[in-house]
């Protein structure tokens, strides 16, 4: 899963991004309004942390405008913890979460992975599952039916993660490409190929399936 931040302080933004890379997620940085709201409509990004209080453009202002475009990427707003308006403000603006200043890294988090729980239709709180194909998300691992667990690398992990939560869909590389790397990532499609050979010796190799030319579809059977 792929990830905006959105935060002009330095020191917050590098432990935040450390902390949410720790998670597997991938992460693009940003402490600019005006750049954020270009991203945000250009990248595929899953979902968006996003302080109000930014340079260039006010974060309020990138999210309603966002909005006005049918961008409908969930954001999780950062408030003063005392601001009850903004978060009335960024709520009606079209935020999904809000959370307030100072907070704990593992608030953030398990709001961010509830918020998009909920935006993929699955519920938040149940464990992720397709199948026999069970993920591990506290430990990054994966188990099939009875048999052990198997660790995954953090790429695995935002792979099969994205399969699992799109069962049955024709998933091309490109789009695997945009929800796993980060902007500065070597983003070379052809390298999905290689993590999809490395799940399917770990999962069973029928359960991700190539179409010719479109892509790849996790089997839910």
């Amino acid at each position: 899963m792929r990830i905006l931040l959105v935060e002009d302080d330095v020191a917050l933004q590098r432990s935040l991004a450390a902390q949410l890379r720790r998670a597997a997620y991938a992460v693009d940085t940003v402490a600019d309004g005006v750049e954020a709201e270009y991203l945000g409509d250009e990248e595929a990004y899953d979902g968006v942390i996003l302080d109000l209080g930014l340079p260039g453009r006010p974060g309020l202002e990138v999210l309603r405008h966002w909005r006005s475009r049918g961008n409908r990427v969930p954001v999780l707003v950062l408030t003063a913890r005392d601001a009850w308006h903004e978060r009335v403000d960024g709520l009606k603006a079209g935020a999904d979460d809000y959370l307030g200043k100072p907070f704990h890294p593992e608030e953030l988090l398990a709001r961010l992975e509830a918020l998009l729980r909920r935006a993929s239709g699955a519920a938040p709180g149940e464990r992720l599952e397709v199948g026999e194909v069970v993920l591990d998300e506290d430990h990054q691992q994966v188990r099939v039916g009875a048999g052990p667990a198997q660790p995954l690398t953090a790429t695995e992990y935002r792979l099969l993660r994205y399969f699992l939560l799109h069962p049955g869909k024709v998933l091309s590389k490109q789009r695997l490409t945009d929800h796993v790397y980060a902007y500065d990532d070597d983003r070379d499609s052809n390298v999905i190929e290689v993590y999809v050979r490395r799940l399917r010796k770990k999962i069973g190799a029928e359960r991700i399936r190539t179409l010719r030319g479109q892509g790849y579809v996790f089997e839910a059977s």
